[in-house]
């Protein structure tokens, strides 16, 4: 698989790889040390996780941001990076809606100002049979629930993509139903491994990777991890998704990465790593097995 490469990026602007190595090893070692230390397991298993992940090469800064699934910006995996250098993210609002004690529209900054980023390498597992590892700069999703707190109506969570075809052409054709949403179960979204997003590789997000704020679920396909997000509705109903209204035989809302639950068009027992031309063992959950009680009792092939 030829990746173009981002030549355009000044390397001044790119945080060393071997910054991230050193990074790496450091996340590393300290989440294995919490994983021992630590009870309940749950929260262990997350940490043990974080461990091997952390281990693993990560996919370079110029693959992470010139090969994408962006649809609002073009259907070809170059098409992000080249038509959303434009793209404006301030002023950016979000909107908290639905069976919430505090619903408001934020400014972005205000948005984030109670929360700590912090840095967690993540595997990326796309629908298409390709992956990366990334390192993510983000704050958990279950912080800010609590801090709206859902009622007991509360069911899922919906996320929705800014509508602007003025500055996203892939929006102008009839691809997809616009806005892009998504969604989640509550005690997904509540899981510790589930981020919203604002940087990578220690920097803000880029455009074509989902800026200014986006949704990273690792155990799950790509494409439920929402870019560019402006709404965050609880909803008791579970909300249909925008590719469950393009393809409903193909694209399920829970969407856990599973090798034994093909694709109708291809299967999803192998994967290739961004960088490599060997491919490798499709892992369950993405290898994020600690998920599975969340699932418990759940036939994964009929809920996929």
């Amino acid at each position: 698989m030829l990746i173009r490469r981002g030549s355009e990026i000044p390397s001044s602007e790119i945080t060393p790889e071997s910054v991230y190595l050193d990074r790496r090893k450091f996340m590393g070692a300290a989440a294995a040390g919490a994983a021992t230390a630590l009870i309940p397991g749950s929260l262990a298993a997350c940490e043990a996780d974080a461990a091997q992940a952390a281990q693993e090469e990560l996919t370079p800064y110029e693959d992470v941001t010139q090969y994408n699934n962006f649809y609002e910006f073009g259907v070809d995996k170059e098409d992000p990076a080249r038509n959303a250098k434009n793209f404006r993210t301030r002023p950016w609002s979000v909107a908290v809606e639905g069976h919430v004690a505090k619903p408001a529209t934020y400014d972005l900054e205000d948005f984030l100002r109670p929360h700590k980023l912090e840095d967690r390498v993540y595997r990326l597992r796309c629908v298409e049979g390709w992956s990366m590892v990334i390192p993510w700069r983000g704050f958990p999703l279950r912080d800010l629930i609590n801090r709206v707190q859902p009622t007991s109506n509360a069911k899922y969570v919906e996320f929705v993509t800014l509508h602007d075809p003025r500055q996203m052409p892939g929006q102008r054709a009839g691809i997809l139903a616009w806005p892009y949403n998504e969604g989640l179960r509550l005690d997904e979204a509540m899981h510790p491994l589930t981020l919203l997003v604002t940087g990578l590789y220690g920097r803000d997000l880029p455009n074509q990777n989902g800026a200014p704020l986006r949704l990273v679920v690792p155990w799950k396909y790509g494409f439920k991890s929402i870019k560019s997000i402006v709404k965050i509705r609880f909803v008791e109903q579970q909300p249909k998704t925008s590719w469950m209204k393009a393809a409903p035989d193909e694209y399920g809302f829970y969407a856990n990465v599973n090798p034994n639950v093909d694709h109708p068009r291809w299967s999803q027992k192998k994967e290739r790593r961004i960088g490599e031309f060997r491919r490798r063992d499709t892992l369950m959950f993405n290898g994020y097995t600690e998920v599975a009680s969340l699932y418990s009792g759940m036939d994964l092939r009929r809920y996929f």
